[in-house]
């Protein structure tokens, strides 16, 4: 059998336990999460470091497997029991062969917007009409939730006022488990082991909090509508095949109370807020322009994997304790663009031919980037400054484009220049900026002595 060769940062998953490691070797216990630094000397071994206690030894590379991305599947859903609207006599035959506990949800032709939990028992199928009460659902008025996630969750742990416990869900022909997926690339992780912090942030779509998972600190976002939650578990699926050091990285997900996705926490907040509460006087050109290159450095890296962000743009960049730019939100990004709800674009950093034609494009992706770089070199002031929102779509159209930042380098409002190109092909790859800001790097570097 031929030696698999893993470079150093492939995260792996630890296939059975090993809690009587000998000197220098690595504990772990089944279900660990793992990172190759280097092969090591030792024939079939690596150095890695666990993920969670930080630890760095010698592991066996037949003791692991290495964590999957998993493939972009429309027909992955987190309620894979969810039929849609199918009558009560359509249910019953889905259920069939009679089996204590097998089940399904359906949508109420006869009430529309209601739910029904069907359940096979004794032979017999069971309706029980979910109802809305004040946002939530509730079958017997005792348990309230949020979601049908939720709601099945529970009662295939409890069995509460209904018949039996729910044991095995009827799938809806077509759909694959996301939690089987999930937990057989080894993307799901433990709610038990989380331990929630204090709210940091309140997204679109809900709460982000900051948290504990086993010794790391985390951010958890958590999506409790399911419909929402579905959709962002595409955007989720994506961050798996994602690696780099300047993308927030993702460590996995529970589903609980809807979608909870859990990333690196990145303690220094946004960039924007980063660079408005520090200002001038705290952060000098040289972090300018470090920031300005770990981004591009992160947009290269999306380029090359023939992804498109969409919403680039300086509320988008974390920074790390050590100062890292790390790109976050892939919330629209997406392989193969189609059309977005333009209500929802931000004008301001949105390329000319995407909001007109809604061409998105590495390119689109370009000029964002320059109008990033724009908020950076002047301390996050709003881009296009005592202009009204109507006027700037047009103005851009008929060839305006913003003046340089106080001090902003002349090297860099020339890259600025070359994103807000009207001709896309004109503006360059992530590559070409990510040389022309090295170079400058280096003189900036050789003229500060540094």
């Amino acid at each position: 059998m031929s030696m698999k060769s893993w470079v150093p940062g492939t995260q792996c998953v630890a296939k059975s336990d090993h809690s009587k490691p000998k000197p220098g070797e690595l504990a772990y216990r089944k279900g660990d999460f793992v990172t190759i630094m280097e092969v090591s000397q030792t024939k079939g071994f690596y150095i890695a470091q666990h993920n969670q206690s930080g630890e760095e030894g010698l592991i066996s590379a037949s003791s692991v497997r290495e964590r999957e991305a998993i493939r972009v599947d429309p027909n992955l859903s987190l309620m894979p029991w969810f039929h849609g609207k199918i009558s009560g006599p359509v249910a019953v035959q889905k259920l069939r062969p009679p089996e204590d506990g097998l089940f399904l949800v359906r949508e109420s032709i006869r009430h529309p917007g209601d739910y029904v939990l069907c359940v096979s028992f004794q032979n017999e199928i069971i309706h029980y009409r979910v109802m809305y009460k004040d946002n939530k659902l509730t079958i017997d008025n005792a348990e309230y939730f949020y979601n049908l996630i939720d709601m099945i969750e529970f009662y295939m742990k409890n069995k509460g006022s209904i018949a039996t416990i729910l044991l095995k869900p009827k799938q809806k022909e077509g759909t694959k488990s996301a939690a089987e997926q999930l937990s057989k690339a080894g993307w799901l992780l433990d709610m038990e082991k989380l331990i929630l912090g204090n709210s940091i942030g309140e997204g679109e779509f809900g709460a982000v909090y900051e948290g504990e998972y086993m010794g790391k600190k985390v951010a958890v976002k958590n999506i409790k509508c399911d419909v929402t939650a579905q959709a962002f578990l595409e955007e989720t699926v994506v961050m798996t095949k994602l690696q780099h050091k300047n993308l927030v990285q993702l460590l996995g997900v529970i589903l609980h109370n809807g979608l909870h996705i859990v990333t690196e926490l990145m303690a220094k907040g946004n960039l924007v807020n980063y660079l408005r509460s520090r200002g001038r006087s705290v952060v000098d050109v040289k972090q300018l322009l470090r920031f300005s290159l770990d981004v591009c450095e992160g947009m290269e890296y999306l380029e090359s994997k023939k992804l498109v962000h969409r919403d680039l743009a300086a509320r988008n960049i974390l920074i790390s304790s050590e100062n890292t730019a790390k790109i976050s939100d892939f919330g629209l990004a997406k392989a193969e663009p189609k059309s977005t709800d333009n209500a929802k674009l931000p004008i301001k950093w949105t390329a000319p031919e995407a909001l007109k034609k809604e061409k998105f494009s590495t390119r689109s992706d370009v000029w964002s980037y320059g109008i990033l770089l724009w908020e950076i070199y002047s301390y996050g002031r709003q881009p296009y400054p005592k202009m009204a929102l109507k006027d700037v779509k047009e103005k851009v159209e008929q060839g305006y484009r913003m003046e340089a930042p106080d001090d902003c380098p002349p090297v860099i409002y020339t890259l600025m220049r070359s994103c807000w190109e009207s001709d896309p092909s004109k503006r360059p790859s992530f590559r070409k900026l990510r040389e022309k800001l090295e170079k400058e790097h280096r003189d900036c570097k050789s003229t500060s002595g540094s």
